[in-house]
């Protein structure tokens, strides 16, 4: 297990007319890069994602926290909860990041995966039909990949569901999208966890899993994208 030797750098990622904060961390000698989608309501400063992107650095992943709503929609949707479940936005803006990292000369190289919570992971299974060719992995944390809709039959990249086991109603939306889903889906229960995962030692279980997932899924295509 590595250790990360750099503290979070703050970015604004350009998109067109807008920007979209960040924060990107690059442990040395990093084997992938994991893209975080959050989910409705959420943002970059989410103490479970950090949580579980720390952990994901000590394994060696590089991370990318990222707002998917401007500061002037998320002051907006704060009041009137309007772009929180607007998924093609969110989806776009993921779409977004992952052509922007392919123009930058030091994460190029890095194979790419994606971390969605809520509706951020129906906007991640979206941007990984959209670009099959760099989305290695996906990872959801208590998702809603129903929102997907159709792109959910696009998707060829493997993807682990992750659901706590006191959520019903949820478990029930993740079942029935894995089974539109391509063979490499899984859907794990973690036990004792309601839907945000609040439950002590709930994000833990996340994060081991998530990081098992990516160390078998995501460096193994690194040569594939490096030669890309």
């Amino acid at each position: 297990m590595r250790s990360p030797t750099h503290a979070p750098q703050p970015l604004r990622i350009p998109l067109g007319r807008i920007f979209l904060h960040a924060d990107l961390q690059v442990p040395d000698h990093a084997i992938g890069l994991v893209i975080f989608a959050h989910g409705s309501g959420s943002n970059r400063h989410s103490t479970r994602n950090r949580f579980v992107a720390n952990e994901l650095s000590r394994h060696g992943f590089a991370t990318l926290l990222l707002d998917l709503l401007t500061s002037d929609e998320a002051l907006e949707d704060e009041i009137t909860s309007q772009y929180r479940f607007d998924v093609p936005r969110l989806a776009q803006r993921v779409v977004g990041a992952i052509d922007w990292i392919s123009m930058r000369p030091e994460l190029q190289h890095l194979p790419v995966g994606l971390y969605g919570a809520s509706t951020g992971a129906a906007a991640a299974l979206i941007a990984a039909a959209e670009r099959p060719l760099v989305v290695r992995t996906v990872v959801s944390r208590g998702g809603r990949p129903d929102l997907a809709g159709d792109a959910l039959d696009d998707v060829a990249a493997p993807t682990l569901l992750l659901v706590g086991s006191r959520d019903p109603a949820v478990v029930t939306l993740n079942n029935a999208a894995a089974a539109r889903m391509n063979p490499h889906v899984e859907v794990e229960l973690v036990h004792g966890a309601s839907h945000l995962f609040e439950e002590p030692g709930a994000i833990e279980l996340v994060a081991r899993s998530a990081a098992a997932w990516l160390e078998k899924y995501l460096p193994a295509h690194r040569s594939t994208r490096a030669s890309a």
